[in-house]
């Protein structure tokens, strides 16, 4: 199911529950209205014939022959009346009452009320409003029950009317809120449609990036792949570098030993030294091809001191006949925001570099200075001379121009720190040897 069909169907399933329930509470609430009203009325009606009616000392009941409500006088109006005495006995029929089968009287005590929704035994249902009514004349009392009933008919066709409209209403309104729904969504939505317009453009290789004009919710998305794009372009042009670089410098040596099978002297010297020396050139453009460059802004951060001890732990076993003491300072460091493998690969051959020249000390320092990343390497060894370091650190270094031991570590230390935008410096080490310092973007 797409994106857009599930908002839809939850947001449809939501108004539908909502208007259901906004119907269902109308609905009762409007029932309880017109039942209070009925009852108000009915019992307006109860205190009119109260009104009407006359006692005389015999307790012998009169009442008018014409009265206030003319439906009492209609035979089937609806509306229908009767007076019991306190033994039961009907004392007074409407009219409007004449064979209609009432609900069963039941008598009331004087001053008592009620008013409920009775059938009568052929199953037609009624209002009935009834109140106990003890009467004085002279000095004796007479007990009656007065009941007013109406027909559930009326009152029925009122709720049933009101129900088509209210449903209807709340039918055309759900209508409209689902078309101004689906609209709102397709608009809302738009901005998704876009990404996967312009990723496709991308794919037919019409575009090279996606647009940056984007809703604040999708810029770290869209940002995001425009980073991982770019990276993947880098590492395809890192990798035709890496092939050109690496059939150029093998040509060289291939030429040498062409030129040794006809001098048959040196033959097997000259094949041993220069399949090293094409060792050395496919690790080191290999290398460089596999660098992954910097990682999405999402990406985990490595903590470059736990890194650092790592390296250095192997190293020490290693070198363990030198008893190097190596020292690192990371604790304010920021984490190194690119991938694991070249953080590793930056940092051991580094350090490697350090154990292996160094005489007894390496430190390793890391922090921050003006907004970047800075990685520093000493040692206590002979240091690099000044004349090969512009040599070691230019862009295709070939191995076969590189001094032994080190050529290949520092160009490939050179050309991560390329990938990730940086910069190297090689100095003098407050130690006394070489000092390498990276900078890279934070």
């Amino acid at each position: 199911m797409t994106l857009n069909a599930r908002i839809i169907f939850a947001a449809s399933l939501v108004l539908a529950i909502f208007l259901a329930l906004t119907g269902l509470a109308l609905d009762q609430g409007f029932r309880d209205s017109a039942r209070a009203a009925r009852e108000e009325r009915l019992q307006g009606q109860l205190y009119l014939l109260i009104a009407a009616a006359e006692v005389d000392e015999a307790g012998r009941l009169a009442m008018p022959v014409q009265l206030q409500e003319p439906r009492f006088g209609q035979p089937g109006s609806g509306l229908y009346a009767t007076i019991d005495d306190g033994r039961g006995k009907q004392r007074w029929r409407s009219l409007s009452a004449l064979n209609v089968n009432l609900p069963a009287e039941a008598l009331m005590a004087a001053g008592e009320k009620r008013f409920a929704e009775l059938s009568n035994i052929h199953g037609m249902h009624f209002f009935v409003y009834r109140m106990g009514v003890s009467w004085s004349e002279g000095k004796r009392k007479f007990a009656f029950t007065f009941s007013v009933a109406e027909d559930l008919a009326a009152f029925n066709t009122q709720l049933a009317h009101y129900r088509r409209s209210l449903w209807g209403w709340l039918g055309a309104m759900a209508g409209l809120l689902l078309l101004a729904q689906a609209v709102l969504l397709r608009w809302g939505l738009r901005p998704l449609r876009r990404v996967v317009a312009e990723i496709r453009a991308i794919e037919g290789g019409e575009k090279e990036r996606l647009g940056s004009d984007y809703p604040a919710e999708l810029k770290a998305l869209t940002e995001n792949l425009n980073g991982l794009l770019q990276r993947e372009r880098a590492q395809q042009r890192r990798y035709r570098d890496a092939l050109g670089d690496l059939a150029h410098s093998l040509k060289t040596p291939l030429a040498v030993m062409r030129g040794a099978l006809a001098e048959t002297t040196s033959l097997a010297a000259t094949v041993a030294d220069e399949s090293e020396k094409m060792q050395r050139i496919v690790d080191y453009q290999l290398q460089r091809a596999a660098t992954m460059g910097p990682s999405s802004p999402l990406a985990a951060t490595l903590e470059i001191g736990l890194v650092a001890e790592r390296i250095m732990a192997s190293l020490d076993k290693v070198y363990r006949d030198k008893a190097i003491s190596a020292e690192v300072d990371a604790d304010k460091a920021p984490g190194f925001r690119g991938d694991q493998g070249d953080l590793l690969e930056l940092l051991g051959n580094l350090l490697d570099n350090a154990y292996k020249w160094s005489a007894s000390r390496v430190k390793l320092s890391a922090g921050t200075e003006a907004g970047k990343l800075t990685l520093a390497v000493e040692d206590d060894g002979p240091g690099i001379a000044p004349a090969d370091i512009e040599r070691i650190l230019q862009r295709g270094a070939r191995a076969d121009q590189s001094t032994p031991g080190q050529g290949i570590g520092l160009a490939v230390v050179a050309s991560i720190v390329q990938a990730y935008g940086g910069e190297i410096e090689i100095g003098r080490s407050a130690l006394g040897g070489a000092a390498i310092t990276i900078q890279l973007p934070v």
